[in-house]
């Protein structure tokens, strides 16, 4: 079983006590959003957890704690991008803070165990292309050595996000400016050894040298584990989209870092009255069980095939 922590909330940077609480007892409840009276109870064993994937724009509250996963292999998904308070509304000063902590988590667990994600890519009067360029070329100067891999994502509109995203005055360039610019950040990537792959982007940018990435990527997981795993790609997620398969553990409505580009969310005023339930010690992330619910043990096995890979 592979564990997704998480895409729909930044567990780690607000709610690790609670996942390092549920890995202590052994399992965790998660709330299925499309059935919101069904709750599945995941064994976290290590025998049936293969890896965890963690996404997060600040994971600083687990560095000082990563000792507590040693049983389990994990990697990160860490987003940081060139956007300021006005997109990004909670997250630290990127220079000052976020780079830093990417450097000490790199240093910690190793560069290809630390994979860079600057997208979405927003263009607006603000964030114009030269803005971003100029942006990630100065991440990437400072991630040299410290990640061997960015993904990159063109936002998408969802009815979550499409209020805001009216109110930014964004706007997608043509498909030439589109290629002109994925050359540069290639270019500038190239030249602080980082390959750059796209996460479920539709468009084709294999001219400019970018693969279609997957997140929830086996290869990578087969490498940090040292075996061959049998896993599907997730029929779950868009069609774009090439992860495999995991198991979620977060719940939407619960992230913090207030992203105007956010599809999690629905409002700022639901994610409030959802934080207000958080409890450390529950089972489930800010929530509780109640009498109209129906929890079911989900069967999880290990994906791991039996011969150790060379």
């Amino acid at each position: 079983m592979i564990l997704s922590v998480s895409r729909r909330t930044d567990i780690p940077n607000y709610y690790s006590e609670w996942f390092l609480n549920r890995i202590k007892e052994g399992y965790l409840y998660v709330r299925n959003p499309m059935n919101v009276h069904q709750i599945s109870k995941i064994a976290l064993s290590p025998e049936v957890v293969d890896c965890i994937v963690f996404w997060t724009k600040n994971p600083q509250p687990l560095l000082s704690r990563l000792d507590e996963l040693a049983a389990y292999p994990f990697y990160f998904q860490f987003t940081l991008t060139g956007f300021g308070n006005d997109i990004e509304c909670h997250v630290p000063h990127k220079k000052k803070c976020m780079i830093p902590i990417f450097q000490e988590l790199s240093r910690k667990i190793g560069a290809e165990r630390v994979i860079w994600r600057y997208d979405p890519i927003i263009f607006t009067d603000k964030y114009t292309p030269e803005y971003h360029l100029k942006a990630f070329a100065q991440i990437a100067g400072a991630l040299r050595g410290y990640t061997s891999k960015c993904v990159i994502s063109f936002v998408d509109t969802y009815a979550k996000n499409q209020k805001n995203m009216n109110a930014l005055h964004s706007f997608f360039l043509p498909e030439n400016e589109l290629i002109a610019f994925s050359k540069e950040l290639v270019f500038i990537a190239n030249a602080n050894h980082i390959k750059v792959t796209t996460c479920a982007e539709s468009v084709d940018l294999s001219s400019c040298g970018i693969e279609h990435n997957c997140c929830i990527d086996k290869e990578l997981i087969e490498q940090i584990i040292g075996y061959n795993i049998q896993v599907n790609k997730d029929k779950n997620q868009r069609k774009e989209c090439g992860c495999m398969e995991s198991i979620d553990v977060g719940t939407y409505n619960t992230c913090k870092n207030g992203c105007r580009y956010c599809y999690a969310n629905n409002r700022q005023e639901i994610v409030f009255q959802n934080c207000k339930q958080y409890d450390a010690d529950s089972p489930i992330l800010c929530g509780s069980v109640t009498e109209n619910d129906k929890i079911t043990e989900r069967t999880v096995k290990s994906l791991k095939e039996k011969q150790i890979a060379l």
